[in-house]
Parts: C-alpha cells; sequence; structure tokens
C-alpha cells in the first residue's frame, strides 16, 4: 500500500508501488448485469461503462442503470486517460436514437444518461443525435429525466443551442483535469470551451441542471482542483463530480499517485461549502455515479422541476 503522510490532519498518499486497498472494486456478475450486457449487444449500442473500462460497471448494470454512447464508438480526439478508439469515424447512424429509446423503455429507466464521442469532423459535432434521442425518449418513456454528457463542440453556441432546444434535464461536461495540464491531459481540448459550454447552457435554460467533472491523480495539486472547483461554481455549475483517475494501459498517463479518502471528504467539504447542490467525491467516482440519485433528491428539495413530458 502507498505510504500515508499527514497534512492539516488530511491523509494524503505518496506516489503509490501498488493500487491501495480503497480502489479495488469485485469483478461484474449477476443476473441483472447479463440481461443489461444482452440488450446492448442486441440493440447494436455502445456504452460509455465498457468502452471507457469504468470500474462501477458491475454495481451500474446490476442494478439495472448504464450510460449510453452515441455517435459511434470511435473518438476524433486522442485524450491520453481514454481508452476509447481514437480515428476516422463511421457516418453518424440516424436510426440510432429509436435504439437507445427502445433500450431505455425496455429497461424501464426512471433517468437515463446519454454520452458520446466527439465527432470534430462535423460542424454540429453530432449535436443533432442528441436532440433526437432526447425527443425520441421522451416519447416512448415519459416521466424518465434525461442527462446528457456532451462534447465541447469547440465551444459552439449554435450546436449547443441544438441539444439544449430538447431541454434536457442534466446538462453535463467534463472539464476533467486543471487548466496547467489540458494540453498534455487531452492535447485538442480548451479549458476556455469547456468554461463557454457550461455558462452558454445556463444562459440558454436557466432550468437545467449543470454538471461537471475532475479527475484527480494525473499531476495536478490540491489547491488547483480547489481552483478549478471554484470556477465551476462562478460558472453556474450545479452538481460536480470527483475521482481517482485510474490507468487503463500502459500507453495512457500515468497515475501521478492516488488520493485518498480523507481528501476526497475535503474535496466534497469544499465543494458544499462554493454552493454546488450535489458533489459526489470519491475514489471510484465516475461522471454517471449515483446520477438517478441526484435528480430525484434534487427535485424534491425544489432545487430544480423535472420536465413536463407527455
Amino acid at each position: 500500500m502507498a505510504d500515508i503522510i499527514k497534512t492539516d490532519d488530511i491523509q494524503i498518499a505518496e506516489r503509490p508501488k501498488r493500487r491501495p486497498e480503497w480502489i479495488k472494486v469485485r469483478a461484474p456478475s449477476g443476473e441483472t448485469y447479463e440481461m443489461v450486457r444482452g440488450l446492448m449487444r442486441g440493440k447494436q449500442l455502445h456504452t460509455v461503462c465498457e468502452e471507457a473500462m469504468c470500474p462501477n460497471i458491475g454495481e451500474c448494470w446490476g442494478s439495472g442503470t448504464a450510460t449510453f454512447l452515441m455517435l459511434g464508438d470511435v473518438c476524433t480526439r486522442s485524450c491520453r486517460f481514454c481508452d476509447i478508439a481514437t480515428g476516422r469515424p463511421a457516418p453518424l447512424d440516424w436510426q440510432e436514437p429509436n435504439r437507445v429509446a427502445e433500450s431505455v423503455r425496455s429497461m424501464n429507466l426512471r433517468h437515463v444518461v446519454i454520452t458520446s464521442v466527439n465527432r470534430d469532423e462535423r460542424k454540429d459535432g453530432g449535436a443533432p443525435i442528441f436532440a433526437m434521442v432526447i425527443e425520441r425518449i421522451r416519447q416512448v418513456q415519459p416521466g424518465c429525466s434525461i442527462e446528457v454528457l456532451i462534447p465541447d463542440f469547440k465551444g459552439r453556441p449554435e450546436a449547443l443551442k441544438i441539444v439544449m432546444d430538447a431541454q434536457p434535464e442534466i446538462l453535463n461536461h467534463n472539464v476533467e483535469t486543471v487548466p496547467r495540464l489540458f494540453r498534455q491531459v487531452q492535447p485538442q481540448d480548451h479549458y476556455e470551451w469547456a468554461e463557454a459550454t457550461l455558462r452558454n447552457a445556463k444562459a440558454m435554460d436557466p432550468l437545467v441542471l449543470t454538471k461537471s467533472g475532475i479527475m484527480v491523480g494525473l499531476g495536478e495539486t490540491f489547491d488547483e482542483v480547489v481552483t478549478v472547483m471554484e470556477d465551476l461554481a462562478q460558472w453556474g455549475v450545479n452538481i460536480l463530480t470527483i475521482g481517482q483517475y485510474l490507468q487503463p494501459s500502459k500507453k495512457h498517463m500515468p497515475i501521478d499517485r492516488y488520493y485518498t479518502p480523507d481528501e476526497f471528504e475535503e474535496f466534497k467539504r469544499i465543494g458544499l461549502e462554493l454552493g454546488f447542490k450535489w458533489i459526489e467525491s470519491g475514489p471510484l467516482v465516475r461522471s454517471s455515479y449515483h446520477a438517478e440519485q441526484q435528480v430525484r433528491q434534487l427535485s424534491q428539495l425544489n432545487h430544480f422541476r423535472l420536465r413536463e413530458q407527455g
């Protein structure tokens, strides 16, 4: 296990030689897990759960939830933390929204998360597919709240507006890391594009809940993470997720260090003081972790209202 040092009563882990106990997860299994897996295969769908090797796939699929990955499974960007393939993607599949919506209905979901690869070869970034799947889910599964985890569309407001006009309950765009590491971690992205996406989303639809996420363990400092949290709060972001980066393979960014549970608790404390309405902060937290609980509880607390659906 990593050596532990203490600073101001917060445990901090130095760069470890092996994965600490608090990072270990059980292998996915179970009847519901196999049902979801079979459903994805049958409808020729992709999930970020598999493509990005999410450590929570067993927990989420075991409870009958999944994050759908749209616009294909090949990304036009080459982020050094991500295990999704990079290259020239196939043309958009305009029937994909129908298949996703039918899967949502088959699973009888109350909340669904839709994300995608980047499609930088298109000026609209594939935004019309997001709008189509939102509209189709509303038709076949009334009452299901919808969260979209979108690319930055290179900061283009016209592409973002296509998504916002469809009125998702939650608009998510992950900032991922601190500005100093952007070029190293995600070389085709810009911090300013993330800011434009999150600020403009709230301006276009004041009723939407905005959300973002940060990975830690890539070489940033604790204080740099807090500065990004302050930026996100200033941009009007309501929900924040913070989790430990885990290296998918030796060709990806190495892990600089593992943060301890104490540090994640401190991030949560600071975030709540900054005014975020919900914070998920923990070693295995990912963007979609406990997503349904977020939307239901925030609705019950009158922090926002679910869309009226037909």
